[in-house]
């Protein structure tokens, strides 16, 4: 294997570009109006050639070959001054969910399970109507790409679209939205963002198995991916907002990225830090602006990112990208609404595409792949916090998957050998296997909603809630005095139902067990009654609402 060494241009270089146009894998640009190798995409042409071939074409031997000292590169300051932390909570942050920044997450997390077609001018784009088909919102990809021999435009957009894109994009297009919604004018203002910031934010600063140089890679590629998206609006009239047409822009403009490092003593440059300076595009002047907006000539669409959902993606897309597509696509659907009822189908199309779905319609080893693959995602979207509630009408029991069954096991050891007892004595038992038809019953099952984490609430979301179990406390007291006649002092406080528990211990955030814990019982007295399995005792009631703060 070559030994890699570093390579440097020294001050000698008469900028010919002669090196430049022959690297084979682009990492040789101009930095501070000097020629400059990015140790980061230099392999000394590995693959490409015996030796580096800077090196060999530089008639004057500015490019030169040198064996660093070993050890740590101290870091710099950042010159450059940075837009202040998103997750001011370390919770969540809002940021802009309009049509744009949705269907743009789904093209980063989709990719080529999306309907690509080809416009009037052979370019690749993915188009979807709006209000039943009275206006259209077309996305492509636009960037040039330095092959390594040439390709047609519509191969090279064909590649980005399934293979170069990375999932792991959609995240820095989620951190830009959130930092559009800090800016009083997007479209006119600019953010800039550090690569300590993006660390934290995507959870890289904890892994330390990678290189300094392998994560400021990495967080170049996934910066950039998102600024390559365009997009093309025809927006009908809704309400006081008039009809508008966006020509097709980019959805992020990338201004600049500077590049920052550190000079060893033996004149290597080492990089040692990035910043970025974004804007959002023109489509935030229509969909992200607050004075228009309560004008009612624009609109101003926001929700809640939470930061866990950030760092759930970097850890699970490599063995669960499926449960990545759920995860975003869940996060837009719930802007609308905790009780959507979603189509079993129309999660799995989310999922996989609509290819793979029909392909297993028509085939019985793919469909039998495409369940296990389906009921894994979905725990793992259950084990990240989104809990979904089965229509017991169309999503009956016998055909959930098995490890929403076991969720029901008791944690006590007593109780748990009482249920298996009661569970063998049944018809169906837990472990036995789904029914025949099973897919045909699935393509009519609904999951009626997602219980939600509290970092998922939009902020007005969970005031409603708290108005409604604050009228339900008083409304008992209510009913009283009507019903009599008269005012009616109430003995006791209204109790408290399973469904009021579980949400306002998720509004604070504990598990189960915490609670558990602090009124002296087990985890599985307080899921059976959160369930509604039984209702607490007067004694009891008091003990939940202390641990709850009511």
């Amino acid at each position: 294997m070559l030994k890699l060494w570093r390579i440097k241009i020294s001050g000698d270089c008469t900028a010919c570009s002669s090196c430049a146009s022959i690297c084979p894998t682009g990492a040789i640009s101009i930095q501070q109006d000097k020629y400059w190798i990015d140790p980061a995409l230099c392999n000394n042409c590995e693959g490409y050639a015996p030796q580096p071939l800077c090196v060999d074409i530089c008639d004057i031997g500015a490019s030169t070959l040198l064996n660093p000292k070993k050890g740590r590169v101290k870091s710099i300051e950042n010159p450059f001054k940075v837009n202040p932390s998103l997750f001011a909570n370390g919770v969540s942050a809002p940021f802009a969910s309009a049509i744009a920044i949705w269907e743009a997450s789904n093209l980063l997390a989709q990719r080529q399970s999306l309907p690509w077609d080809l416009d009037e001018k052979g370019t690749l784009v993915y188009e979807r109507s709006i209000s039943q088909g009275k206006g259209k919102i077309a996305l492509r990809i636009n960037n040039v790409i330095n092959f390594s021999y040439p390709r047609s435009h519509i191969e090279a957009q064909t590649i980005l679209a399934t293979d170069t894109l990375d999932i792991r994009a959609t995240c820095m297009h989620l951190i830009y939205a959130a930092y559009a919604t800090t800016l009083e004018k997007p479209w006119e203002q600019e953010f800039t963002i550090s690569d300590s910031q993006i660390e934290e934010y995507l959870g890289l600063d904890k892994r330390k198995d990678l290189t300094k140089s392998t994560k400021l890679n990495l967080i170049k590629t996934l910066a950039i991916q998102p600024c390559w998206i365009t997009a093309q609006i025809d927006w009908p009239k809704q309400g006081k907002v008039e009809a508008f047409s966006l020509l097709e822009s980019p959805l992020w403009n990338l201004l600049e990225i500077v590049h920052h490092f550190h000079e060893d003593d033996e004149g290597c440059k080492h990089l040692v830090g990035l910043t970025f300076r974004v804007k959002a595009g023109a489509w935030s002047q229509y969909f992200l602006n607050k004075k228009e907006c309560h004008a009612g000539r624009s609109f101003y669409q926001y929700s809640t990112l939470p930061k866990s959902l950030l760092g759930a993606i970097m850890s699970i897309w490599q063995q669960h990208e499926g449960a990545v597509r759920m995860l975003l696509w869940l996060l837009f659907k719930t802007r609308m609404g905790d009780q959507q009822r979603i189509m079993v189908m129309t999660l799995m199309r989310v999922a996989y595409g609509e290819d793979r779905v029909n392909q297993a319609i028509s085939q019985r080893e793919e469909r039998k792949r495409l369940l296990r693959m389906f009921e894994s995602d979905l725990e793992v979207v259950n084990r990240y916090g989104l809990k979904p509630i089965f229509d017991p009408v169309s999503y009956p029991v016998e055909i959930q998957p098995l490890w929403s069954k076991l969720a029901n096991i008791p944690d006590d050891a007593e109780a748990a050998l009482d249920f298996w007892i009661n569970d063998g004595s049944c018809d169906l038992r837990l472990t036995d296997m789904g029914p025949r038809g099973k897919w045909q019953m699935l393509i009519n099952a609904r999951i009626l909603s997602f219980n939600l984490l509290a970092d998922w609430e939009h902020p007005v979301e969970l005031a409603r809630k708290r108005r409604k179990i604050e009228r339900s406390h008083n409304q008992p007291s209510r009913q009283q005095t009507k019903s009599s006649g008269k005012k009616i002092q109430p003995s006791s406080q209204s109790l408290l139902s399973g469904e009021q528990i579980a949400s306002l211990r998720k509004d604070l955030q504990i598990s189960q067990r915490t609670l558990a814990e602090k009124i002296g019982k087990s985890q599985s007295w307080i899921r059976d009654v959160e369930n509604g399995r039984f209702q607490p005792k007067h004694n009891e009631q008091q003990l939940i609402r202390q641990a709850l703060k009511i």
